[in-house]
């Protein structure tokens, strides 16, 4: 059913006369199975810039500006910002129908898009009464699995509206926006690479039990408990080193150059080393912060240099997808191809590295290149007081090692 659909979604592009795509406030929604009729919303809006329509996405205190449009007759084709993600709708008056296209994926690429005009909430309440869910929760996800994990949920609420992210030990869970209806907890967040939604409800223990879909790929379940104490294991102990095995590496940059961690310019410096990948959200919002902490820290002597793992064997693809990054948001230092994937193979690649367990990771070196600490995962800003304090360690930890 789901082939036939985007069969007909994707041929059925046309080039008739260009149709006006309405100003405001739309509705979209990710169609993750068509047979339990389970849908992810977001809310965007759409405006015109040079008579290009341009959309803005909104989760919770996030806004992503959407520019790579093109519309050719009634249908409009957009690619989200960093990601290698993109949308093919068929435009009618008030209401759009196409696909979410996932490059990055090896297969079950394809999710069904549809819009509406005009609908401005992104869950619709049903009932007056509202649970209470403001605070912090200890959580676990895969209930009942033999990988289950653990995590922290920390929400705010407004009434009805409830924002918030899950922090874990491998990144948080960026942000996240939805409603608290009755005994419900409906949260869902879209940036072109995440599509998380979250569906809950409290028994009568007061713990939210519930499922967490990422996209069509993923599905499990989850359970959250009210505990203001319970802490992860600190980020800074959970990567570890080989001992006696020098910390070194070469790969080639994004114009094709072999870099070096040996190389004269890195010499007698403190070096931050940035395992990420183009496709990984929190590398991005690692990316964006330490593209401004290079700028401030580039004249005292530190440098970085980001190494890509991509879900892509292709070395140019690759350098467009990092480099679409880089240059989002300006970073200014080196970023290099590994032509490995996945977090095994980057552990291979670095063989100082007992194990890879998340991206980003984040290597801190002295200035004898040797290894000071390892930041496993990334508290982003949607985490609050979790992100202000991963930025204060960061800068403290430098200062310590530029001594």
């Amino acid at each position: 059913m789901i082939k036939k659909v985007i069969l007909f979604l994707t041929i059925s592009f046309s080039a008739t006369a260009q149709i006006h795509i309405n100003d405001g406030i739309w509705r979209g929604t990710l169609t993750l199975d068509v047979k339990k009729q389970i849908e992810l919303p977001f809310i965007f809006n759409v405006y015109y810039a040079d008579g290009q329509p341009t959309l803005t996405i909104f989760n919770g205190e996030e806004r992503i500006v959407v520019d790579e449009t093109e519309m050719k007759g009634d249908s409009l084709f957009f690619k989200m910002p960093v990601f290698d993600t993109e949308f093919k709708c068929k435009v009618f008056p008030g209401l759009m129908q196409g696909v979410w296209i996932n490059n990055s994926k090896k297969e079950n690429k394809v999710v069904p898009f549809s819009a509406i005009f005009g609908q401005t909430d992104r869950f619709k309440a049903r009932v007056i009464t509202r649970i209470e869910v403001a605070g912090k929760w200890e959580t676990t996800f895969g209930v009942g699995s033999t990988d289950s994990s653990k995590a922290i949920g920390v929400f705010t609420q407004n009434k009805q509206i409830v924002k918030g992210t899950f922090l874990s030990e491998s990144g948080d869970y960026r942000y996240l926006e939805g409603i608290a209806d009755g005994k419900n907890l409906y949260l869902s967040s879209f940036d072109g690479a995440h599509a998380y939604l979250f569906t809950a409800i409290m028994n009568e223990k007061e713990e939210l039990i519930g499922d967490f879909y990422s996209g069509i790929w993923g599905h499990e379940k989850f359970k959250a408990v009210g505990n203001s104490r319970f802490e992860l294991r600190d980020p800074y102990s959970i990567t570890k080193t080989v001992k006696g095995v020098p910390v070194d590496f070469s790969f080639v940059n994004t114009e094709g150059n072999k870099i070096s961690l040996s190389d004269e310019k890195y010499k007698n410096k403190v070096v931050i080393v940035q395992l990420m990948g183009s496709w990984c959200p929190n590398c991005m919002d690692e990316t964006a912060y330490l593209s401004g902490l290079y700028n401030d820290y580039k004249s005292k002597g530190v440098e970085i240099i980001a190494l890509a793992y991509e879900r892509t064997t292709d070395i140019e693809k690759a350098k467009t997808n990092v480099l679409r990054l880089k240059n989002k948001y300006g970073a200014g230092y080196e970023f290099l191809i590994t032509g490995q994937s996945g977090a095994t193979n980057a552990q291979k690649s670095l063989p100082f590295l007992s194990s890879v367990s998340a991206f980003p990771t984040t290597i801190y070196l002295n200035k004898n290149h040797e290894v000071a600490k390892i930041y496993t995962g990334y508290n982003g800003p949607a985490t609050g007081s979790a992100y202000t304090k991963m930025k204060e360690s960061t800068e403290n930890l430098l200062n310590d090692l530029i001594k």
